[in-house]
């Protein structure tokens, strides 16, 4: 008895300094991971083929998310151009009516317009002008004692908004014959319609390039995570939070998309600085695009905005990238 006793002791014991040297690994080795937490970790490699994959598709997100900036902000500016002008100069029209002399009821109509308050000017549009104006549609040679052509009076506004169109419009239709008065309130309306169609297009197309980029980067984050995954069992198992995780995730996340953005956002105003350079009285079709766009530049808004968007890119990455992370350990666990 008395040695069946000391066996269990000493089984007792043994047992004891096992669980006790188990303890003291256990312990030791959540020491050295907490150590190595405290450093850069490793936990996401670098310079594969996934994450320049991922870089590369970032920077192209970013370009034609920039380059539909750059084309909203033209179109916008240049409507805005159009809609100044328009609204600082109307035109009133003299018909032709048999028996009235038309440049003389033309040059009252001018004289009647000059009164008015807030009219800068008032000027008749020259035979010769109105000759150069067709030439576009009924060629070279036109002698528009043959047409019923109507004149032209171009009255320029100092200030639009203490001009009494209505009153000016009655008073022409009182002692000028055949005259009319056209305000462009019909194209003003148009510009602003298109103006408002192109900036819901591009945000459209933002929307769309947004959505393409964080499913992107959801999709590398799961699969770096899938790569990973017995390392981050360990970094579990020796106590390692969720945060810990996540952060490191976000921290290799964001430089990818920084890395990225900014290529992309560097193409594309090197792109904007070339096209302004580039179309130019030289090329083809550079007048009618003037005419459009006028200097055919995008301003510093869309350069600032170029550069706003490759930060927002950047931050959208690493935001994804942390919630994926966060999304993929509850799945896990």
């Amino acid at each position: 008895m008395h040695g069946v006793s000391s066996s269990r002791k000493d089984g007792s014991l043994s047992t004891t300094e096992a669980d006790r040297s188990h303890k003291l690994q256990l312990a030791a080795y959540r020491r050295q991971s907490r150590l190595a937490m405290r450093k850069p970790s490793q936990l996401v490699p670098e310079n594969t083929v996934s994450g320049n994959a991922l870089m590369i598709v970032v920077a192209i997100m970013c370009f034609l998310a920039c380059l539909t900036l750059g084309a909203v902000t033209l179109v916008r500016d240049a409507s805005a151009d159009w809609q100044t002008d328009l609204l600082r100069e109307i035109t009133i029209q003299v018909r032709p009516i048999d028996g009235v002399d038309t440049a003389a009821e033309a040059a009252k109509a001018a004289t009647v317009a000059r009164l008015f308050r807030g009219v800068a000017s008032a000027e008749v549009i020259s035979e010769e002008e109105s000759t150069a104006l067709l030439e576009p549609w009924l060629g070279k040679g036109l002698d528009l004692g043959e047409l019923p052509i109507p004149r032209l009076i171009v009255v320029r506004l100092s200030d639009p908004a203490i001009v009494d169109l209505g009153a000016l419009e009655a008073r022409l239709a009182a002692q000028v014959r055949g005259a009319t008065l056209d305000d462009h309130r019909g194209w003003t309306a148009r510009l602003q319609t298109m103006a408002r169609v192109t900036v819901f297009i591009g945000v459209a197309i933002l929307s769309l390039v947004f959505v393409a980029t964080i499913l992107s980067v959801v999709f590398a984050t799961r699969g770096a995570m899938d790569g990973n995954r017995d390392v981050v069992s360990v970094l579990h198992l020796v106590g390692a939070e969720d945060g810990f995780i996540a952060r490191e995730y976000q921290r290799h996340f964001l430089l990818l998309g920084l890395k990225g953005s900014l290529i992309g956002a560097a193409a594309a105003a090197f792109l904007f600085a070339l096209s302004s350079l580039v179309i130019g009285p030289s090329v083809a079709g550079a007048e009618q695009a003037s005419a459009l766009f006028g200097s055919f530049a995008v301003g510093p808004v869309g350069y600032l905005g170029a550069l706003a968007i490759a930060f927002m890119i950047a931050v959208m990455t690493a935001v994804t990238s942390r919630l994926t992370v966060y999304r993929y350990l509850a799945d896990t666990e």
